[in-house]
Parts: structure tokens; C-alpha cells; sequence
């Protein structure tokens, strides 16, 4: 295997592990890290595909606890697991419809640098509207959120649908709104990502199967592990961050990054399109 190849994999890897639980979107970063180290072709969409799952299981390892008890609790008929479930389910079910209908049109019209870096741009001023709201958070615990809360928050999901606004970054954002707590917020969000993100990376791996062969594994197994340490890392740090901290140190780097989008086009370094 080519020493070259599984450096790039790991620096890819490395950027989704920072980049998916995060308001930033990781799908920008992993246009922007792939283009420039040439690694965007079929093989770099079946090895983005990959590495996303890693980053999953990240997130399930975190709360393997809480997994396991939910898991439990649904075989007892325990209350709380059940509507947690339910919950998830609830705020799934928006992207998953509207991702079904509008996929194709969204991918054709608004994968482009402007609209990508408008997203990023738009989305640093909602972190700073919710941010500097006068609300009161009134849910402090993820079994305190209730089903029409999580609908909600899986109607802000959607907009993530939007290259550049960030799965993360509308869930959060939507928690706060919504009344719910920092920690809770974004606590919410990484268990929403579970079925989210599984259920696009099956689909995707349906889609590309013919790209799938073994003489990659070396590759995936490479990225996988960087994706996997780097997202661990990153759900632990930043709900440590968000205990003491806003997001509007996220909101600033948003506008850099969307500005960065439309000078890396401008200079042809960078064919966004390709995402």
C-alpha cells in the first residue's frame, strides 16, 4: 500500500473525526482536504462514505451505557427508554423524508461555491441570534425533552440538508431555541446523528457498492481509525466547551470558512462542485 495514500487517509479521517459533531460541517471540510490532497474521485467518495461510520461509532462507544440501557429498557417496556426512542424517531423522520424527495434537486442546484459559502455565512449569524437571545433553557435532561420538542428539532435537522449549514450546527442551534440547555442541546444532537447518519451511510453504500473492493481495506481501515479517535476526542472536548462556553467562537470560524469557499474558487485551487 502506498505510504502516500494512507497519509492522505489519515489526514481525512483526522478532519471528519473534528469535524462531524461540530457546528461547521464536515462535509465542507472533507471537499476542501480532499481537493487539495487530489483524493476526490470515486475511491474518495466510497473512503468519505467509510470514515462517516467510524465517526458514528465514536458517538456509540461514548454512550455505550446509555445505549445499552435504552436497548434494555425497550426489551422491559421501560417508560423512559421508550419515548427516548420515540423521540429520536420523531426527530429523524423530517431529514429522512425530505432528504428522500429533494436529495437530487439539492445536490444539482446548491452544491456550488456561493450557495455553500452563503450556508456556512447564514448559519454563523443564526449561532449568533440564538446565542444572544434572552431565553431561559427549561429542559436539563435528554428524558425531559418531549415529542413535539424533538420534532422540531427534527425540522431544524433538515436544514442541514443545505450543503454547508452543518447536521450538528442546526440541531444545536434548534435545542437552544427550542429551551433546551447547552449540555442537552448537544447531547441530543450526537444521539440524533446515530440513526441520521447510519441510515445515509447505508444508503450510500447501496448506491456505490460496485466501488467497494478488498484491496482497499488497508485504506479504510486507516481512515476509519483516525475518523474514530478524532471523534471521540471531539464529543468529549466539546461538551466540556459548551459547559462553560457559547458557540460563537463556532459563528466566526463559520465566516472565515465561507469566505475561504469563494477565494479557494475564485483562485481555482479548489472545484467545489465536485462535492
Amino acid at each position: 500500500m502506498d505510504m502516500l495514500l494512507l497519509l492522505k487517509a489519515t489526514i481525512l479521517g483526522l478532519v471528519e473525526g473534528l469535524t462531524e459533531f461540530l457546528p461547521v460541517s464536515s462535509t465542507g471540510h472533507l471537499i476542501l482536504a480532499g481537493s487539495l490532497l487530489h483524493f476526490n474521485d470515486e475511491k474518495g467518495k466510497v473512503f468519505e462514505i467509510v470514515i462517516q461510520f467510524a465517526a458514528i461509532l465514536a458517538v456509540c462507544w461514548e454512550y455505550r451505557v446509555r445505549i445499552l440501557s435504552v436497548v434494555s429498557g425497550l426489551s422491559n417496556g421501560n417508560r423512559t427508554a421508550r419515548r427516548f426512542t420515540i423521540n429520536l424517531m420523531l426527530a429523524f423522520l423530517p431529514a429522512a423524508v425530505l432528504g428522500l424527495l429533494f436529495a437530487k434537486a439539492i445536490k444539482a442546484h446548491l452544491f456550488a461555491p456561493l450557495p455553500v459559502a452563503l450556508a456556512f455565512i447564514l448559519g454563523a449569524f443564526v449561532i449568533f441570534w440564538v446565542e444572544r437571545r434572552p431565553a431561559q433553557p427549561h429542559i436539563h435532561q435528554v428524558d425531559d425533552i418531549d415529542g413535539l420538542t424533538a420534532l422540531k428539532i427534527g425540522l431544524c435537522q433538515s436544514f442541514a440538508l443545505i450543503p454547508g449549514t452543518s447536521r450538528s450546527g442546526a440541531t444545536i442551534m434548534g435545542g437552544l431555541f427550542l429551551g433546551l440547555s447547552r449540555t442537552v442541546a448537544t447531547e441530543f444532537s450526537f444521539f440524533l446523528a446515530i440513526p441520521t447518519l447510519s441510515a445515509a451511510t447505508v444508503y450510500e453504500i447501496f448506491k456505490y457498492r460496485h466501488l467497494f473492493h478488498a484491496s482497499d481495506i488497508p485504506l479504510l481501515l486507516v481512515g476509519s481509525l483516525a475518523s474514530f479517535v478524532f471523534a471521540f476526542i471531539t464529543v468529549r472536548a466539546l461538551l466540556r466547551y459548551v459547559s462553560q462556553h457559547d458557540f460563537t467562537g463556532f459563528a466566526y470560524y463559520r465566516i472565515a470558512f465561507g469566505i475561504m469557499i469563494l477565494l479557494t474558487q475564485a483562485m481555482g485551487w479548489v472545484n467545489w462542485a465536485d462535492g
